[in-house]
């Protein structure tokens, strides 16, 4: 098996820059999540990234990992989109269904979990995600070494063991080690 991350993060409208991705805290985040994706291939031998559908960061992580890629001695990197169920982007807009779309030709794997739209299938796609991957990079309000504040996808990668990366949401800074 390669090794592989996945990923975790607030929806847009809990930034301070909303979807505004020109915004400077966002390109931060952005560069922060690339300089951890590139570690992690680095020394980790981290090939596979895995992303689910969701507008904010994994939309961002897809594209990274497709940017690295295009990066001569980052060819091998593989992504793969999990989703909850099929036409789960109905409601969002163009742009946003076209960047997906995007990348979901650019996979080398592309997962449907469930039939319909249910908060059993939103949990069965992150639990996906953790179970195939060793590591997690999660843009979160996460602070101490506690783990009182995780959310649900956090405090599962943390019963499963996953090397957690914390990237705060309105610093970038990166917490947690590998």
């Amino acid at each position: 098996m390669k090794n592989a991350c996945t990923f975790t993060g607030p929806k847009p409208t809990r930034f301070k820059f909303k979807y505004n991705e020109a915004y400077k805290l966002c390109k931060k985040i952005k560069k922060s999540m690339l300089t951890q994706m590139k570690r992690l291939y680095n020394e980790k031998g981290v090939r596979r990234f895995y992303i689910t559908s969701a507008i904010g960061v994994h939309m961002w992580a897809g594209e990274l990992a497709l940017q690295l890629k295009s990066q001569p001695g980052y060819e091998d990197i593989e992504l793969a989109t999990v989703l909850p169920f099929p036409d789960y982007n109905t409601q969002w807009d163009i742009k946003s269904r076209k960047r997906m779309e995007t990348l979901i030709r650019c996979c080398v794997e592309c997962i449907t979990l469930g039939k319909s739209a249910s908060q059993e299938n939103y949990v069965l796609t992150n639990r996906y995600l953790v179970d195939h991957s060793q590591f997690l990079i999660a843009v979160s309000e996460h602070t101490d070494d506690s783990f009182q504040d995780l959310t649900q996808m956090e405090s599962y990668a943390e019963q499963k063991d996953l090397c957690i990366i914390f990237l705060h949401p309105d610093t970038a800074e990166a917490r947690g080690v590998f």
